[in-house]
């Protein structure tokens, strides 16, 4: 999944991609080098970002998705919580919702996706974007952000959401510290366990930029570690800013996984 932030202020590419025309021309660059999914945001998540409005949303995210559905044949994901901004993106030709609060901050949000029957990112994280960072604390991150997960799935279910159009997300910096950040990736097997599709972004967040001592434009390398972590703790989608390194990278990891098709063992004498 490769990300488009048409935002001012997100932590890494916050402002590179405000120009419609910009946007567009990064993401059919995105596919060209191998992303499977595109997705769209229209306001930033990092700690501490300022909430826009859903019109605000509207105005930087339609022209994009209007754009990158005559250029491109892949999924186009819209990133958002609100539900009149899912609606305009899906008619529009978005295909899946990435929903950050996991269907919490918007009552409108699991009557449209039962409606519409399309898919749904169900993302844990604790506090909202504003206090999220402000000394996040569990007394067993796994177990919480699995028992959380849980509950909305179940709520997407009885709401009317199709099992089947469920994908889940441990919130990799969402509300968590390098140490849980960390215990939550080498425990994904317990969240892919659960039966859902798991995604997992933690492309040059910041926990990454703590072990290496980076900036995020130095996080790179960090950011293809993680995603090669993740593949092989079952993770089937991958949220990334560095879509054909990371392509490479998995490629790696699937086939140390997997095995390659028709590969045999070289027996040395």
């Amino acid at each position: 999944m490769g990300i488009i932030n048409v935002t001012p202020d997100s932590f890494y590419d916050g402002g590179r991609r405000l120009d419609s025309a910009d946007a567009i021309a990064h993401g059919t660059g995105l596919v060209e080098a191998g992303a499977d999914i595109i997705d769209i945001g229209g306001e930033s998540t990092r700690p501490g970002a300022r909430p826009v409005s859903a019109a605000e949303e509207l105005e930087r995210v339609l022209p994009v998705i209007r754009g990158l559905r005559r250029e491109v044949n892949v999924p186009i994901s819209i990133d958002t919580y609100k539900a009149p901004v899912a609606q305009a993106a899906l008619n529009e030709g978005a295909d899946i919702v990435n929903d950050i609060s996991a269907l919490r901050f918007d009552p409108q949000m699991a009557v449209l996706l039962a409606a519409e029957s399309v898919p749904v990112v169900l993302m844990h994280m604790q506090g909202t974007p504003q206090t999220m960072q402000a000394e996040p604390r569990y007394n067993d991150v796994l177990r919480e952000v699995h028992d959380f997960l849980a509950a909305r799935v179940g709520f997407a279910l009885d709401a009317g959401i199709e099992r089947e159009n469920i994908i889940i997300d441990p919130g990799i910096g969402f509300g968590k510290n390098l140490s849980h950040n960390l215990t939550l990736l080498r425990h994904l097997p317990a969240l892919a366990s659960m039966g859902y599709p798991l995604l997992v972004g933690a492309s040059r967040k910041t926990f990454i930029g703590k072990i290496i001592d980076g900036e995020p434009d130095e996080r790179l390398e960090g950011s293809l570690a993680a995603a090669v972590a993740a593949v092989f703790g079952g993770a089937q989608i991958v949220r990334v800013h560095d879509v054909r390194e990371t392509r490479k990278a998995v490629r790696v990891a699937d086939a140390v996984r997997l095995g390659m098709p028709g590969a045999q063992g070289v027996a040395r004498g």
